[in-house]
């Protein structure tokens, strides 16, 4: 099909898979650590409006963590189906990694998400808020173990190849999680689902700000906090993510200096090198086009120092050079909507002082149009550090084109066409229903999840059929 072939087909299906699976994990770390602390200042101040709100956002937390789950399942079984070769080799390091995240994190979540969900008014507020936080920190320590897996993949350590069968085997298991990238991508990964989830806050709360004041009346208590909530995160947040932004760029400087490369469209390794902001790379002629670029700002940046010498793309052979149109341009979307971030926070700040933060329709207006943003800066930083790994999936040992499964293209071909019907049904319906949940405005007395016991049983039995009801 295309002229396509099946290494291309299975990376495109991977890339496809994660690219939906990403943005739910990530909507669920953020949103449960909201939870947490609208519940927990509900306990503490009393004030019904957190309540209001976590009753609201637990609907939405709901959807949110079923669609990450489902589409997170679907990941698993490709490492079989379309990267076995991988699975063979990383395997020894990977799957006790990823086995440590069931145990720890999502029997957690499991665990406790029960409690959460239907939980409020069947046992005690401590015992609610703790199963609160606890499905928080699951989601966190998910993050962390899928993290350091996938960071181990960037800048492995602690391992011992095989010699008989070119396998990775565990040789310093310390080494391995806390591989040298992994604090800062978590860091920057955890920082990125916050902001994400305060847009999308942002954005929602700025809809019923403009709707209310169409239909000529104030927005409920419960908009005007939620407003502030998500402005607050925004305005402390974003510079914090941009700091520790640098700090993962000066950290892939000195492991993976062909993907800074890259992501820069720097040919030639030089000092006092200049910073381009716009230009169209062209691996075939090896230069950069059309350049718009700011002198010896390119080493400032990566070196912190005007005279700091960076890579170019020159300085590596042409089959192992990452593909620098598509890191180019996704890293550049991700840092142009992370200042975007910092600007606004910074305008809601002083809106803040001068006491119109919930009046100002173009602040509203604008964030309405960010409330994806965040997740559109997750996608490009994904994006920019996984094709910034190729032509490996473990950096400098194991090439992309030895990982993939002797599977046939047709066989891909027909995988793939079902993955986008089944994706494309599934995920546009769960899109209509948050949207539709986003409609709503958050209110007094929210209703929450069901309080009382279910209608149905398993299955489609009426409940007063149940086994269990006769007995009764």
């Amino acid at each position: 099909m295309f002229g396509l072939t099946a290494l291309f087909l299975a990376r495109f299906q991977f890339a496809f898979t994660v690219g939906f699976h990403i943005v739910f994990p990530a909507f669920s770390i953020g949103l449960a650590a909201y939870l947490a602390v609208l519940e927990g200042l509900w306990l503490k101040t009393g004030r019904s409006a957190y309540l209001d709100l976590f009753k609201y956002w637990l609907k939405i937390f709901s959807i949110v963590f079923g669609m990450g789950v489902v589409s997170g399942l679907v990941m698993s079984y490709e490492f079989g189906t379309n990267w076995s070769q991988f699975s063979q080799k990383a395997g020894p390091i990977l799957g006790p990694m990823l086995a440590y995240e069931v145990m720890t994190a999502f029997f957690l979540e499991a665990g406790f998400l029960g409690v959460m969900m239907f939980g409020l008014n069947r046992v005690g507020k401590g015992l609610h808020f703790a199963s609160t936080c606890l499905v928080s920190i699951g989601t966190l320590i998910s993050m962390t173990w899928i993290l350091a897996s996938n960071s181990w993949m960037q800048t492995p350590r602690g391992y011992i190849i095989d010699k008989a069968t070119g396998r990775f085997l565990p040789g310093d298991w310390l080494q391995i999680i806390f591989n040298p990238s992994f604090p800062y991508r978590l860091v920057h990964m955890g920082l990125a689902a916050f902001l994400s989830v305060a847009f999308v806050v942002a954005g929602v709360a700025s809809w019923h700000f403009l709707k209310a004041r169409r239909e000529g009346r104030q927005a409920s208590e419960q908009v005007r906090l939620m407003f502030s909530m998500a402005m607050w995160m925004a305005a402390i947040v974003s510079p914090i993510q941009f700091i520790a932004g640098d700090t993962q760029g000066l950290n892939t400087l000195e492991y993976q200096p062909a993907k800074v490369a890259a992501m820069e469209g720097d040919w030639e390794s030089e000092g006092r090198a200049p910073e381009i902001l716009f230009g169209i790379p062209d691996m075939e002629h090896e230069t950069t086009h059309y350049k718009v670029q700011i002198p010896f700002l390119g080493s400032l940046i990566l070196t912190h120092s005007l005279d700091g010498k960076v890579p170019g793309l020159k300085d590596y052979p042409k089959d192992i050079r990452p593909y620098s149109p598509l890191l180019f341009f996704s890293f550049r979307i991700m840092v142009a909507l992370g200042c975007l971030m910092i600007l606004v926070g910074l305008w809601s700040l002083w809106l803040r002082w001068r006491g119109h933060l919930y009046t100002n329709t173009l602040l509203q207006r604008l964030l309405i149009l960010m409330a994806p943003s965040g997740f559109v800066a997750l996608l490009c930083g994904w994006t920019t550090t996984e094709v910034g790994r190729q032509p490996y999936t473990v950096y400098g040992l194991l090439k992309t084109a030895d990982s993939v499964s002797p599977i046939s293209l047709p066989n891909l071909e027909t995988s793939m066409t079902a993955f986008v019907i089944v994706y494309f049904i599934i995920f546009t319906a769960g899109i209509v229903v948050l949207l539709r949940s986003f409609a709503q405005e958050p209110h007094s007395n929210e209703e929450g999840p069901s309080e009382h016991e279910p209608q149905m049983a398993a299955g489609t039995t009426q409940i007063s059929h149940h086994p269990h009801h006769w007995a009764e």
